[in-house]
């Protein structure tokens, strides 16, 4: 948008015009040689945020390519899958598994634990609005118990991805190799930060993890669940020692199995 009169515009006029961005680059140019620091403000403001969004954008652009090349080939679904709680000692360990639209756009999409608690939970609801398919799967701390963290990793892997209508073409898994699927896959080292898929399953994950560990925080708060999710935090081992396990706790860990 042109707007005349570049020294008669009042700099409230102009904040509204820069957080609508309806000022098109010639003005903007016209408006540095005004004096007035407050434009000048204005001005340093609004690039810093195009460069941020500039940053954002070639990001995406990057963490999309292995979907690229796969609809390239001829994939017309492909599906990212990531885990959250393989570490903790306490709760389950979930397992996201989504299929994206070709032409899904979310700037700022990264791993996970990258991101603060709001944009997790805003991102949530924006990948489950807008995903062609999504399935979750959460094996409970019995279960890794009885068979290991890693195979109930891949447990939680499997019905998640199971769980996806249509069925992907290809699936990008973040770190663990799946060999018991009937489409071609892929093991990507840091695989949240190098796609969208996988770094979209990370935030569903992660955040249907962190809601059940607040759900359990009510039960059992003197463990700090809320806070902690289950990890090993010095007041989490403290309690431990204190009050001993609760039916949630993984007692194939060593710092469980110790506190019993």
């Amino acid at each position: 948008m042109q707007v005349n009169n570049v020294e008669h515009q009042s700099i409230a006029v102009l904040k509204q015009l820069f957080e609508a961005d309806k000022l098109d680059e010639t003005y903007i140019n016209e408006l540095k040689s005004d004096e007035r620091k407050g434009v000048q403000h204005l001005i340093e403001r609004y690039e810093r945020q195009k460069l941020t969004e500039r940053a954002l954008e070639e990001n995406f652009i990057r963490m999309s390519r292995h979907e690229q090349t796969r609809y390239a080939e001829g994939c017309r679904y492909i599906a990212g899958i990531d885990e959250a709680g393989r570490g903790p000692l306490a709760g389950p360990v979930v397992a996201a598994a989504v299929i994206l639209p070709r032409d899904f756009r979310l700037l700022g999409l990264n791993d996970s634990k990258q991101l603060t608690e709001k944009s997790r939970d805003n991102y949530f609801t924006t990948i489950k609005n807008e995903a062609v398919s999504y399935g979750i799967s959460i094996v409970d701390s019995q279960k890794i118990d009885q068979v290991n963290i890693y195979e109930a990793t891949k447990l939680a892997m499997y019905d998640a991805i199971h769980q996806l209508a249509p069925f992907p073409d290809h699936v990008l898994i973040d770190a663990v190799p799946l060999d018991q699927l009937p489409c071609t896959s892929e093991a990507i080292t840091k695989g949240d930060q190098e796609s969208v898929s996988i770094a979209a399953a990370s935030i569903l994950a992660k955040v249907t993890r962190d809601r059940l560990m607040k759900d359990l925080h009510q039960k059992y708060p003197i463990y700090g669940f809320a806070s902690n999710m289950g990890y090993g935090t010095k007041h989490h081992t403290d309690m431990l020692r204190e009050h001993g396990v609760t039916p949630y706790h993984r007692k194939s860990f060593a710092p469980v199995r110790n506190a019993e």
